[in-house]
This record gives structure tokens, C-alpha cells and sequence, in this order.
């Protein structure tokens, strides 16, 4: 605990803090979208509950972790297919495989929902999810993202109570943004699909590097993660098109109104 009061400590913990901060953005945007499943006056609560529970059990998984690092890094199973396929699954790929290919089912079923419902407006007036449910799911994918960066932050210190305090105070920063990322998407509906994109890129990244971490091959092809560079590079693409295809969407229809107009 002593370590935490000197110079090193307080960089190390705002570092930690940062950290957090940057590699939460992703976890915010589910933590929104999901918390919009339920009632509209329990969507604040939801997400200030799961956050809550998560900021609990992260402290939990990281105590976890500290103890038992290398039984997670080390392979629990492997296969051999000739020819075919080949790997080593370690507790740590495994957890990352899984988040990702929950957070690709959950951005599909959802952008497909967008485009199969009739009525948005009377589709969103209903809670389409229980709030015990809605919890769970923050919570599961919370500890999800939390698990690589528990992993960064063990790089950086190997100080419990300076990992610990960062979590804390980075899962008050995630409820607060939270509710302000919920307005937001609120107010300008069109970022949703904006945002459910983002959600299938990152699952993607968990996926690739879940399945690097696994050391798999498919026909003597191995998986490789996506960078991080590629990931963010991406992210930017699709931000860059949404804004400029909002923009031109916006000139066509003043475009259409002084058209109509000069015809009445």
C-alpha cells in the first residue's frame, strides 16, 4: 500500500487510470446500446447497477488473475486436425474468443433488427429485455473487456492496490460517461448504426486475437490478431463516412426541399 503514496505510485495509477479510459470506449458503447433493452426510467439504473457489480468483480478477477496468471496462459486443451486445422487453447484465448463472438452476434441481431422492425418509434416505446438480464449481460461483457486490460496494467505494476484504486475510479468514469453516451445516441439515432458497426469491428479484434492467442491454423494458414493500428484506422474510416454521408444526406434533402418549394 506504501508504494501508492510516492511519486512512481501516483504516475503509475494515473497511467493505469488512462489506460482504463482508452480501452473502455468499446465497453461504453455496449453498456449504452444494451441498457436501451429495458424501461426507459430503469435504463440509468441498469447501467450505474452493472457497472457497479462489474467494478466489484474486477477487483475480484484481478486478485483472480494475480494468483493465477500462468494457469490462465497455459493451454487447458490442443488439437491436431492433418492438414486441416491445429491449436492450443489457453483460459485466457478461450475467454477472449467467446467475448468476441458474443459482442459479432449481438451487433448482427441487433443492425438486423434496425432493418427488419416496421416501426421504430413504437418498438422502442417497450422494454424488449428484463433488467436482471440487462445487468448480467454488463456485467459478463464488462469482465470481458476487462480481462486484456488487467493484463496491460500488470505490465505497468505489480502494486493490487494501485490496480485496484485505477479500476474504481476508471468504473466511475464509465458511469458517468455511460449516461452521456446513452443521451447521445438518444438524440441522434442514425450514430446507433454507427455504433453497432463499431461494436462488430471490436468483436472481430477479440476474435482474431482470441484465435493468435489459440494459436490456430486453418489449413496451414495461422490466424493473426488485427493490429491495433488496422483496428483504430478502421474505426476512423467508418466514423469519416458516417459523418460525410450524414452531411451529403442533409444538402440533398434542403436540395429536395427548394426544389418542392420552387415547383408550389
Amino acid at each position: 500500500m506504501e508504494v501508492l503514496f510516492t511519486a512512481e505510485g501516483m504516475f503509475t495509477l494515473f497511467m493505469l487510470v488512462v489506460l482504463q479510459a482508452v480501452l473502455g470506449f468499446d465497453n461504453l458503447l455496449y453498456i449504452s446500446i444494451e441498457s436501451k433493452r429495458v424501461e426507459a426510467d430503469k435504463q440509468a439504473y441498469v447501467r450505474r447497477l452493472g457497472v457497479g457489480l462489474a467494478i466489484i468483480l474486477r477487483i475480484v478477477l484481478l486478485f483472480v488473475i494475480l494468483k493465477a496468471v500462468k494457469a490462465l496462459q497455459g493451454t487447458i486443451f490442443s488439437f491436431d486436425i492433418p492438414e486441416i486445422a491445429k491449436g492450443a487453447i489457453s483460459g485466457h484465448s478461450l475467454i477472449v474468443l467467446f467475448g468476441g463472438a458474443f459482442i459479432i452476434y449481438t451487433a448482427i441481431k441487433e443492425i438486423t433488427h434496425l432493418l427488419v422492425v416496421n416501426n421504430l418509434e413504437d418498438e422502442n416505446g417497450g422494454p424488449t429485455r428484463s433488467i436482471a438480464k440487462s445487468v448480467f449481460l454488463i456485467v459478463l461483457m464488462n469482465l470481458v473487456f476487462s480481462f486484456d486490460s488487467i493484463l496491460s496494467a500488470m505490465a505497468l505494476t505489480d502494486s493490487f492496490w494501485i490496480m485496484a484504486i485505477a479500476i474504481v475510479i476508471s468504473g466511475v468514469l464509465m458511469i458517468w460517461l455511460a449516461d452521456h453516451v446513452a443521451v447521445f445516441l438518444e438524440k441522434n439515432r442514425m450514430y446507433e448504426v454507427l455504433g453497432l458497426f463499431i461494436l462488430f469491428i471490436v468483436g472481430i479484434l477479440l476474435v482474431s486475437e482470441g484465435g493468435h492467442l489459440s494459436h490456430l491454423e486453418f489449413f496451414g494458414h495461422p490466424v493473426e490478431a488485427m493490429s491495433k493500428s488496422t483496428f483504430y484506422f478502421v474505426l476512423f474510416v467508418l466514423v469519416v463516412v458516417d459523418v460525410v454521408q450524414g452531411q451529403y444526406q442533409k444538402k440533398l434533402m434542403r436540395a429536395e426541399a427548394l426544389k418542392k418549394s420552387k415547383v408550389a
